[in-house]
């Protein structure tokens, strides 16, 4: 029995030490592939923000089928005015009823009586503790007869609270494609779907996205990498909305105090696919999913060092959105991984 302990300690720790060693091996590599992933613009997360559709997932494409990732970074807040529909239904839920804002005193009150309620229980007493067990059981349900009475009036004087006429934002389905349209100068195997979204609300009307428009997309996804890679914020500001220009300078500066620079060239469209379109107010906007190729580089930014990436062009799928007010020229408002 003690030979077999032995040896199965001994094989333990053979074991142990062979997952050290293969992890040890492991882990750079993965560190070196998730920073080559993470170094293009946008750091590999999802950021910026999409109108009333900010807290919602743009519909799924051919050439992004899986859910777009939500938005690690983001201005927007959950509950502001125009936002509806599943983005302003999740915010509730995860507000909670007592956690909204505005309760105040009566919030309070009925979760101090719920808290109460279940003291109650948990100790044998109620609201008539000192009655004896019957005394103690009616005490308990009118206990909870009061707290669905207070609920119920809290709820009631919420939503005349919030009865106000908002108006309601826009919203765009899934876009319908209509066939692959004609290439628009990304080489022979790009492809964009087209599509409109439709607004409903104040100003609503059909939102068509022609070839035009996804021209404009190609050259801002070629351009807003150029100026990344050159670290020309006065060019990105022509190119993006200023909250992806702030999380773009705070990436460079970040990249600066590392001492490494970021080269991005030859950004090559592959395919692409509207998810959605849809317009609030003055204001359009069109959310395309993007397959492209592109090389990536991360330099020593004193000795022009390379620290990671290469020659070889590598595959990125992201969703982009769009956005221009009536009159203006498109410029970028997110980037979401894919």
């Amino acid at each position: 029995m003690t030979f077999t302990q032995r040896t199965r300690s001994v094989g333990l720790r053979k074991l142990t030490k062979v997952l050290a060693l293969a992890l040890s091996l492991a882990l750079p590599v993965v560190l070196a592939a998730g920073s080559a992933a993470d170094a293009r613009v946008g750091g590999g997360r999802s950021s910026g923000s999409r109108g009333a559709n900010t807290f919602s997932a743009p519909p799924s494409t051919a050439t992004a089928p899986n859910a777009a990732r939500p938005m690690d970074r983001t201005m927007a807040q959950p509950g502001s005015p125009g936002m509806a529909g599943p983005a302003a239904a999740g915010a509730a839920a995860k507000g909670g009823f007592f956690n909204r804002p505005g309760m105040g005193m009566l919030g309070g009150l009925a979760a101090g009586f719920l808290g109460a309620g279940l003291l109650g229980m948990l100790f044998g007493g109620g609201l008539f503790s000192g009655l004896g067990g019957f005394a103690s059981i009616i005490g308990l349900l009118l206990q909870i007869a009061l707290v669905v009475i207070v609920v119920k009036l809290a709820m009631s004087w919420w939503q005349r609270r919030n009865a106000t006429p908002q108006t309601a934002s826009a919203y765009a389905g899934p876009a319908q494609s209509s066939g692959p349209t004609p290439d628009v100068g990304a080489g022979p195997q790009a492809n964009y779907r087209t599509g409109s979204g439709f607004g409903i609300g104040a100003n609503a009307a059909p939102l068509e996205i022609v070839p035009a428009d996804y021209e404009a997309f190609e050259k801002l996804l070629g351009d807003v990498q150029a100026a990344w890679s050159n670290e020309d914020v006065e060019k990105l500001h022509t190119l993006a909305t200023p909250e992806m220009v702030s999380y773009f300078t705070g990436d460079l500066k970040a990249n600066a105090d590392k001492g490494v620079v970021n080269k991005v060239s030859q950004v090559k469209l592959l395919q692409g696919d509207l998810a959605e379109a849809w317009r609030e107010g003055e204001t359009d906007y069109a959310s395309v999913a993007m397959r492209f190729a592109l090389v990536d580089k991360t330099l020593e930014r004193a000795s022009g060092k390379l620290i990671d990436g290469g020659d070889t062009p590598i595959e990125a799928t992201e969703v982009w959105t769009f956005v221009r007010r009536r009159g203006s020229d498109w410029e970028l408002s997110a980037i979401q991984q894919a």
